[in-house]
């Protein structure tokens, strides 16, 4: 005999909602694949207008921003370019997260599925994009060669963390958006200026260790911005340069708190999002 789900507004109702969300892993890596083909349907490069969108405006940056800061180019180009697919991944999960049950209105009023089932497909979406921007990357490391080590492998746990986090924020963000509208507008706004507070086109190490105290004090408020941290795990390993625990302990520990913020939320509100959008 079939167990009854929990129902209502319980914390089990809320980890049931996950569980049968992720057990549709079919169902939301299908649409998730049909996102992308609808999106460059009648196109001839298809999703690699991706990769290349990314890697020129990463390229321009790079070039402006080695001049403005006199950096060597082969030494700031890696830099702006793994910090623009990380950057990718994670704008994509909070800025299409705040919208997702709102795009999604027709399905969550027509397909009896979990809610989970919608990020699960935002997140593998974007998952699939980082993996197609993963070609600029092994296009930058044949013309500017790091000295990569064994710990390049942390990439991955990192990757797991930074995918971990966007199913949270989505979570969150999107039942809270999708309760109140101005919501949108105003993470939009806070993406964009999370981009130039974030070491993205600039060095956060050149800065501090900056001869003038004043510019190397005043950088080292960036500690202060959690994208710094999520950042840091995945473009470290990837450029070959020394890992920094503190910079672990603070992603696990925004984890940690995110994830029970959001088991909150869903507790209260997950019911009604059906009828808030």
């Amino acid at each position: 005999m079939a167990l009854a789900q929990p129902a209502g507004r319980t914390y089990a109702a809320a980890v049931a909602d996950l569980r049968r969300g992720w057990e549709q892993r079919t169902l939301w890596g299908h649409l998730g694949w049909q996102d992308i083909r609808q999106r460059y349907r009648r196109s001839v490069l298809g999703p690699v207008w991706i990769t290349i969108s990314m890697a020129v405006t990463a390229v321009a940056l790079g070039i402006l921003y080695s001049g403005l800061f006199d950096v060597p180019l082969e030494r700031l180009l890696p830099h702006v370019l793994v910090g623009f697919i990380v950057w990718a991944f994670i704008s994509g999960c909070i800025t299409e997260g705040s919208e997702v049950f709102i795009a999604n209105e027709g399905l969550i009023k027509h397909l009896p599925a979990p809610l989970s089932v919608h990020v699960y497909r935002l997140v593998w979406r974007q998952t699939l994009f980082f993996a197609h921007n993963l070609i600029v990357y092994l296009v930058m490391l044949l013309v500017f060669p790091q000295p990569l080590k064994w710990t390049v492998v942390y990439a991955v746990p990192a990757f797991f963390l930074l995918a971990l986090n966007g199913a949270w924020v989505a979570l969150a963000v999107g039942i809270i958006t999708a309760r109140f509208r101005d919501i949108l507008p105003i993470t939009q706004s806070v993406v964009q200026l999370a981009f130039f507070l974030t070491p993205i086109v600039w060095i956060y190490d050149e800065l501090i260790n900056s001869p003038n105290p004043a510019i190397a004090e005043r950088a080292r408020l960036a500690e202060f911005n959690p994208f710094l941290h999520f950042l840091e795990i995945i473009r470290r390993p990837l450029l070959g340069q020394d890992q920094q625990l503190r910079y672990w302990v603070v992603v696990l520990a925004i984890t940690v708190v995110g994830w029970l913020f959001t088991m909150l939320v869903m507790r209260r509100y997950r019911s009604r999002v059906s009828y808030w959008v």
